[in-house]
């Protein structure tokens, strides 16, 4: 006795996937978005102005931030830099800032934001300064690059007292709904 066995190409099967996944999205409601993150202040890897570096007021640009997804319970930023201390020989990445417990309702920050006038609830880390808030770009030689990751988390954290940047990946893990990154540049 012979079994029937059906054929089904590899094509077929991505459109019946496809369909499948159409029908699944719009009965949810949901839309595919991406979040994005991006500053009024420079382009996607464009050069940072000297005014937020060591060279000019140390102060951190314009950030916004769009497209959240809908689960998000709070958002966490990390600004860092690969390149450090030589971006032809790198050695570490040196950390510039963190935060944490950023509201999901939030929208982005103001330029030159101070720990006092972030959003309600935001917590920080700690630098590779061993302190607080925004330390700038500040290149001993050549062009680094400065990554400002934007993080959805599908929970609220608890305290850290003042996490480092290793300590708060570490209790993001596993609870990463979404990421986005802006690039920006800047050699002294």
């Amino acid at each position: 006795m012979q079994l029937f066995k059906p054929h089904i190409s590899i094509r077929s099967l991505f459109l019946i996937f496809s369909i499948f996944c159409v029908a699944t999205t719009s009965a949810e409601g949901e839309k595919n978005m991406s979040l994005t993150i991006k500053s009024p202040d420079f382009p996607h890897l464009g050069e940072i102005p000297k005014t937020f570096t060591c060279d000019g007021n140390d102060s951190s640009p314009a950030l916004s931030w769009s497209d959240i997804p809908q689960q998000t319970q709070s958002l966490a930023l990390i600004v860092d830099d690969p390149d450090a201390p030589d971006p032809a020989k790198p050695k570490m990445t040196w950390v510039h800032w963190v935060l944490y417990n950023i509201p999901p309702t939030v929208t982005g920050l103001p330029r030159a934001v101070a720990a006092g006038d972030l959003p309600a609830g935001t917590q920080e880390g700690k630098n590779d300064w061993k302190r607080t808030g925004y330390g700038g770009p500040c290149p001993p030689i050549g062009r680094h690059r400065y990554f400002h990751k934007l993080y959805a988390l599908d929970i609220k954290l608890p305290d850290l007292h003042q996490p480092n940047k290793a300590q708060l990946e570490a209790v993001m893990a596993g609870h990463i709904i979404g990421q986005a990154e802006l690039i920006g540049t800047y050699q002294r």
